[in-house]
């Protein structure tokens, strides 16, 4: 299979894409191929559906409503047994603060709102007030007051995806008005997230992807040759999801600035850390609106910004920019219509928990907190370093990727998770990452990480033809060469997860 692999990066997609129908139509290989989903999907279903059998499955609606009392005293319980994994520390990312009484206290502030809409603006001005000031915290955080030209303003959304989207739409519809573009571009590295795929999918923009260098960081030379007159934005990490590292953002500055095209910064995982990284001391590179040519930013306060999950902030140089990104018509008979963003109707309740974990913490808050996670993911680091046959990849600061040249890492997730560790499988190439939260933070949890991964690591590689777990499913897309087949997958597992 990897011989296949590397015969087939060579070919053109749609070549590939005509040869994988072609096998597809073959009754036998196409029967062969549901065989081997079934049995990889089976062990799937397994770890997402651990409730099937013990907890009652409802498929209609009951004829009699269950009382609050039963039916709290079910949820409590499903809540108790999650709640115990991450609690602990054995989940990258996921639950970035996790201290209950930070939970509690996020609780008890979503109560108050928890019949808010800021679609209604004029029933709910708290809200409006909570959005803004989270917008203008956030823009203070990442270079505001040190742009010059510029007016920096956002929106509150419902996530990191979203706020890509957005941004991606606002940079079509400016260059589509603006500079008549109908094929619009963007060039980001293969390690930008996903959702800018997605843009991409929804939005009929081509994305041009180029390669990592050795630095794990977006090649610069590679960029430069992609940039033509389709394109309306470049797109930059700070960190990438996959490696933790920051790509060169000042290059990527001065690129749009000479060609006139946007400049996007994902820094929804280091937008609450990087800012407070650098006034630790530690070597932050500029990557926000200080630089000229960065036109856009998008920050998850959801993530290490401590608020309850669902809520992001997409923030733009001017409200020029920004102003692509509305929606309004005025020819429903409903009355004129607007919308900041994608939803109408939204949960302020979100973004009033949201505010209420910004100036709660505050800077000394996020200072200590950055400070702790950035010394014990260096211990971790070191620990890494320290087991033989593994390897760091890039220079990461909290989001720390690891793999091994020797024997199959994805073998060694399947035993982390045996271990109860919830660990990320990344492809191309093949590593695992752990995105350090305050989680990891408590005594001990670095140790048992770094015990566990060693144990590990020694039986993978004693054990070297040993079989079974989801070692197959995490590799399938870092060696198969047909991408609609590992797509066929996806969508067949998405199918599980809405199955009762």
């Amino acid at each position: 299979m990897d011989l296949l692999s590397k015969i087939f990066r060579f070919l053109p997609h749609w070549f590939t894409r005509f040869f994988e129908k072609s096998l597809k139509s073959i009754p036998s290989l196409q029967k062969k191929i549901d065989d081997e989903y079934d049995t990889l999907l089976g062990q799937m279903e397994k770890s997402i559906k651990p409730y099937q059998g013990k907890v009652e499955s409802r498929t209609t609606l009951p004829a009699k409503g269950i009382s609050r009392t039963a039916l709290f005293s079910e949820l409590e319980g499903m809540a108790a047994q999650e709640q115990k994994r991450w609690q602990d520390g054995y989940v990258s990312g996921g639950v970035y603060h996790g201290d209950q009484d930070h939970i509690n206290f996020l609780n008890s502030i979503y109560t108050l709102f928890s019949q808010s809409n800021p679609l209604h603006s004029d029933l709910f001005p708290s809200i409006v007030k909570f959005e803004a000031e989270i917008i203008a915290m956030t823009g203070s955080l990442l270079g505001r007051d040190r742009a010059k030209n510029a007016s920096v303003c956002g929106s509150v959304s419902s996530g990191g995806t979203e706020s890509i989207l957005l941004a991606m739409k606002t940079y079509r519809d400016q260059a589509r008005e603006e500079r008549g573009i109908t094929h619009p571009e963007i060039i980001t590295c293969t390690t930008a997230h996903a959702a800018f795929d997605k843009a991409a999918h929804y939005f009929g923009i081509r994305q041009i992807r180029v390669p990592f260098d050795s630095n794990f960081k977006m090649n610069i030379s590679e960029t430069k040759k992609q940039i033509n007159r389709n394109t309306i934005a470049l797109v930059g990490s700070a960190p990438s999801f996959p490696h933790g590292v920051i790509d060169p953002i000042e290059e990527l500055s001065e690129l749009a600035v000479k060609h006139q095209v946007g400049l996007h910064v994902d820094a929804c995982l280091g937008g609450f850390v990087l800012p407070f990284a650098k006034k630790l001391g530690y070597p932050v590179p500029l990557f926000d609106f200080e630089l000229p040519g960065v036109t856009s930013m998008s920050a998850d306060t959801h993530k290490y910004g401590y608020a309850a999950k669902g809520t992001s902030v997409v923030l733009y140089r001017t409200e020029a920019l920004r102003h692509y990104q509305y929606y309004t018509t005025t020819e429903w008979p409903g009355g004129l219509y607007f919308s900041p963003t994608f939803a109408g109707s939204r949960p302020g309740a979100l973004s009033a928990a949201c505010y209420a974990a910004l100036i709660s913490t505050g800077e000394e808050g996020y200072l200590k907190n950055v400070d702790l996670i950035l010394k014990t993911a260096e211990k971790i680091k070191n620990g890494i370093r320290s087991i033989s046959d593994l390897k760091l990849f890039g220079d990461s600061l909290f989001v720390i990727a690891f793999g091994s040249d020797t024997f199959d890492i994805y073998r060694v997730l399947d035993l982390m998770a045996k271990k109860h560790w919830n660990l990320n499988g990344l492809h191309k190439p093949a590593c695992l990452h752990l995105a350090v939260t305050l989680r990891q933070t408590t005594p001990g949890v670095a140790e048992r990480f770094l015990s566990d991964l060693k144990e590990s690591v020694e039986f993978v590689k004693k054990n070297p033809s040993a079989e079974g777990g989801l070692a197959p499913v995490y590799g399938l897309g870092a060696t198969l060469p047909f991408r609609g087949l590992v797509s066929d997958l996806l969508k067949k597992y998405m199918d599980i997860l809405y199955k009762p």
